[in-house]
């Protein structure tokens, strides 16, 4: 049995503990940002160089981090996905292979020279669910509010026809719904429109079509703690990890989005992008474990890659700064 469906059932039966936190590994950038998505070729000292890693590289990662076992979700490409399930390196692991089966337009941010950020989010869909499900039953959904009726009709529209085609085949999913990039909110008033949007999404729907859990950003104590609290066991929150940020604000975020409410975190740059994801993966654990705070998480990070000879993307005294708001109550 995989270690996933492990902690969701006790998470469900509320006998979890900070030990069933679940983590996913996302790697589906491929899918949002193209050749950037493996990040900066790394020397031989861990420091970044000026090139693009190749998407090998990419892979090889991805199999690293499964073969430690570390998390319990390897979020993939469908071309990622068909290369690793063919390699059968989920077959006798604990970690649940995944992929990404929309890319809605505000995924694509991130590619160069673009400006789609800038855009109200549009439906679509690279992957052909027919053809997923022979390498993965567990898929990614994702969803962007717009506050605009037509486009968030058809978002809606195209999410109910998902659900039906993923039903008929055996596909699970979670739902990943986004802040959207154009929507005047403050932080507040965007944890409850995103709140509100996604509770009257689920409402009408039986419990065999809902998604295992969601990954959504973290808009501050009380939007996570007024969310997990609807319907406990029932609705499992999860968070999306964002932008690379500090080492600090990578424990932060596991370390607050817990406490509030969240059971599940699904990260991309911030494991991607750092110097050692095995340890920024264990770090993380601890951290939620409670075993130390975030701030000496990143002594203990920053020890730890000199004790590997690699050399830190920051000084410590710049990783060690909280520099998102969302972290400062």
């Amino acid at each position: 049995m995989k270690s996933l469906d492990i902690k969701l059932k006790k998470i469900s039966d509320g006998s979890s503990t900070a030990k069933d936190f679940i983590i996913a590994d996302a790697k589906d950038a491929d899918m949002g940002c193209g050749r950037s998505a493996p990040g900066l070729l790394r020397n031989q000292d861990g420091s970044q160089s000026d090139k693009l890693d190749s998407f090998q590289n990419y892979l090889n990662k991805m199999q690293s981090l499964t073969e430690s076992e570390l998390v319990d979700v390897m979020l993939m490409s469908a071309t990622a996905a068909e290369r690793l399930v063919n390699k059968k390196i989920f077959e006798k692991s604990s970690v649940t292979p995944a992929m990404r089966l929309n890319d809605t337009s505000c995924i694509w941010a991130m590619i160069r020279n673009g400006d789609y950020e800038k855009e109200k989010s549009r439906v679509f869909a690279t992957t052909q669910l027919r053809h997923a499900i022979e390498y993965v039953d567990l898929g990614l959904y994702s969803m962007t509010f717009n506050k605009d009726v037509d486009l968030d009709v058809k978002m809606l529209n195209a999410y109910r026809d998902f659900r039906d085609e993923a039903e008929k085949i055996g596909m699970r999913h979670f739902l990943e719904v986004f802040n959207s990039s154009v929507i005047d909110l403050d932080q507040v008033r965007m944890g409850e429109y995103v709140n509100d949007c996604i509770l009257k999404t689920l409402a009408g729907q039986i419990s065999k079509e809902k998604p295992l859990f969601l990954k959504i950003a973290y808009n501050g104590p009380k939007a996570m703690e007024e969310l997990a609290s609807y319907d406990p066991g029932n609705l499992i929150i999860g968070i999306l990890g964002g932008g690379k940020g500090t080492t600090r604000d990578c424990f932060e975020l596991v370390s607050q989005a817990y406490k509030y409410g969240a059971r599940v975190a699904l990260f991309g740059r911030k494991i991607n992008l750092s110097e050692n994801q095995e340890l920024i993966v264990t770090v993380m654990r601890k951290v939620v474990e409670s075993e130390m705070t975030p701030e000496e998480g990143v002594k203990f990070y920053h020890d730890s890659l000199i004790k590997l000879n690699l050399k830190p993307d920051r000084k410590l005294e710049d990783d060690i700064k909280i520099t998102e708001p969302v972290f400062i109550n």
